[in-house]
């Protein structure tokens, strides 16, 4: 009796919430069969359909990459951070790898991929033994045989998130109702990976191409599931923290999955069914509601946003993005939580890469639409911008979709295994870079330095070209900790601030006080370079007495001895705004809770480990 009402209460939950991937798209007009058996529904095109969509709708939503998963479980390395001091009871203690095991930021996005891996087990388990599996028409077969794939796939990218956030976890790969003991205990994450790329072997079969389909970005195709092998692969063969050793570890056998990690993103390359998006900024303006600009499909899957609700949309462009002012009238407010590390804006070349104005927004917005400069202290994310959507007023949920995979990280990873395998960088993993690497020099290709040929030197140019590429993106740290780069961004990072706070080095030009004039924000009909560069900028006074003015790009640039703001202008804390206690502080500073071999991972949250006398808490935490 009591495992028939846990099926029935699971099963229902699996098929009961439904919504829009993509507001431009049909697909998920549904019905709602939530009170059906499994017999009904996997009898039927529609209702497994919806099924599949009970499997997607946990991907968005404040506990998935809406808002927690997307933009506070990342945000900790040298790009982005969550703002605020040490606090190991909320978001900041994530910021500064100090979490306790109380933080409830940890509990429910936990839960909510587990209900992700239940839906998906369900559908994996009833598709196959369906009568429209077996025994359907060809077009019946093909589409369960679509569906099945795209469950392995959502499946494996629940678990990935797991692991890379808090290694090895409780697995299960069948619905909980055929399972005698509920009360699982972890599995090493290396099995459960090799489980994963097994599945998306399979699925990879099962799932057509892009072309093929049809389907928007918002679902599963043959790229996302060769694309996300390949990302698996890599964390396969990368460093972990080990329960056993207590130590981060790369397995003897690492190349092998590096092997995958090629091939995979061989294919997608070779398939031509996707290409970069000539232009930067337009592959995240693609991102902000039905406007798309992206002709050669560099997004290859996208979480689906929809329904203005904390369930099924994201807070992406309200809780990161420019601030706006509460008090605006015309966009509403943006709270705009996430703030960059000062370095990162010297980590750009200051003329020719198109990345730096995208990524990075040094403007807020006050009541009135004027655009004010921020220190580069309180910088944020500039790939997702509320005026860049068409929805206004007090809305914090914003239909922007967020990126899992585009292109642009299959050329990258194939480069990367392409150097690790062959013991340097081969002609096609040079192309493959500098594929990247030219689209962000559109218009100054002149100024891209030379690719080096070397192993190390070529890994050490891919480590610096991913954080370019992609900061914001919740990827960062995630790189560092395959690598076992963690401990040295720390140290790095910390050195730099110190260099720039004290304008030495290649912070020597850094300027102390920027001034500016605050003027209207041109909204969204304008590029991210022009907005920034549509400042009125004054660095201070040449020795002559004439004004140091000028764009972005030559006022962050110039060193001054001025103080006082001239009249008209307002003054700001630039090289000035960083103190000892940003970079040593134990509240502020910079990663200020790192231990190694400890930090890399979250505790599990007490509330569930407390459910399960079987889970353990480990790797240091208690």
């Amino acid at each position: 009796m009591k495992n028939k009402y846990i099926k029935t209460l699971l099963f229902s939950a699996a098929i009961g919430s439904v919504f829009a991937l993509s507001s431009c798209e049909d697909y998920l007009d549904v019905e709602n069969p939530s009170t059906l058996s499994q017999d009904v529904v996997f009898s039927s095109i529609s209702y497994t359909s919806s099924a599949l969509t009970g499997v997607y709708n946990q991907l968005p939503g404040d506990n998935g990459y809406g808002s927690r998963v997307s933009t506070l479980y990342p945000n900790a390395a040298d790009d982005f951070r969550v703002g605020g001091d040490h606090n190991p009871q909320t978001r900041t203690g994530i910021a500064h790898y100090g979490a306790s095991a109380n933080n409830t930021e940890l509990n429910l996005p936990f839960l909510q991929m587990y209900t992700g891996i239940e839906r998906a087990n369900i559908c994996i388990k009833y598709i196959p033994e369906s009568a429209l599996y077996t025994n359907g028409s060809a077009a019946e077969q093909a589409t369960m045989r679509k569906f099945l794939g795209e469950a392995l796939t959502l499946r494996a990218q629940f678990y990935h998130e797991l692991i890379r956030n808090w290694g090895d976890v409780p697995a299960q790969f069948e619905p909980s109702s055929l399972m005698a003991d509920l009360y699982i205990e972890k599995t090493n994450q290396d099995e459960i990976y090799d489980k994963l790329l097994e599945d998306l072997a399979v699925a990879a079969d099962l799932v057509p191409w892009r072309g093929e389909s049809n389907d928007p970005t918002t679902r599963v195709t043959k790229a996302a599931v060769k694309a996300l092998r390949a990302r698996i692969a890599l964390a396969r063969g990368g460093y972990a923290l080990r329960r056993d050793s207590r130590v981060m570890e790369r397995r003897a056998n690492y190349r092998e999955y590096y092997e995958i990690a090629r091939n995979e993103t061989r294919d997608i390359i070779q398939s031509g069914q996707h290409g970069l998006n000539p232009v930067y900024e337009n592959v995240f303006r693609s991102l902000h509601g039905s406007s798309r600009m992206d002709p050669n499909y560099e997004l290859i899957w996208e979480v689906g946003a929809f329904g203005g609700n904390a369930r099924t949309d994201t807070k992406l462009g309200y809780a990161n993005g420019p601030r706006i002012d509460a008090a605006n009238t015309t966009y509403g407010q943006a709270n705009g939580l996430i703030e960059s590390v000062p370095i990162y804006f010297y980590a750009f070349d200051s003329i020719a890469d198109s990345r730096r104005d995208v990524t990075l927004a040094y403007l807020s917005v006050n009541a009135t639409n004027q655009k004010l400069l921020t220190t580069p202290m309180l910088m944020r994310e500039g790939k997702f911008r509320k005026y860049w959507t068409s929805i206004a007023g007090t809305n914090q949920t914003l239909g922007i979709n967020w990126p899992i995979i585009r292109y642009a990280d299959v050329l990258l990873m194939f480069a990367e295994a392409e150097n690790e395998l062959n013991g340097g960088p081969t002609a096609d993993a040079i192309a493959a870079f500098e594929a990247v690497r030219r689209r962000a020099y559109t218009g100054y290709e002149n100024s891209m330095g030379t690719t080096p040929t070397g192993q190390e030197a070529f890994f050490n140019a891919l480590v610096n070209e991913r954080y370019l590429e992609f900061g914001g993106e919740g990827l960062r740290k995630y790189d560092l900790y395959r690598w076992n780069l963690i401990p040295k961004m720390i140290a790095d990072t910390k050195a730099k601030l110190r260099a720039m706070m004290n304008g030495e080095g290649r912070y020597v030009n850094v300027p102390q006080y920027v001034f500016f004039k605050p003027n209207a924000l041109r909204g969204a009909g304008v590029t991210a370079r022009e907005e920034a560069n549509s400042f009125e900028l004054l660095a201070g006074f040449n020795a002559d007495g004439t004004p140091m003015v000028g764009s972005v790009s030559q006022v962050m640039y110039q060193a001054n001895t001025t103080t006082t703001a001239p009249e008209g202008y307002t003054r700001i804390n630039w090289r000035a705004s960083i103190t000892e206690d940003h970079i040593t502080g134990s509240a502020r500073g910079f990663a200020s809770q790192f231990q190694q071999n400890k930090s890399e991972l979250f505790p599990i949250f007490t509330g569930v480990l407390n459910q399960n006398y079987r889970l353990t808490q480990d790797y240091g935490h208690q």
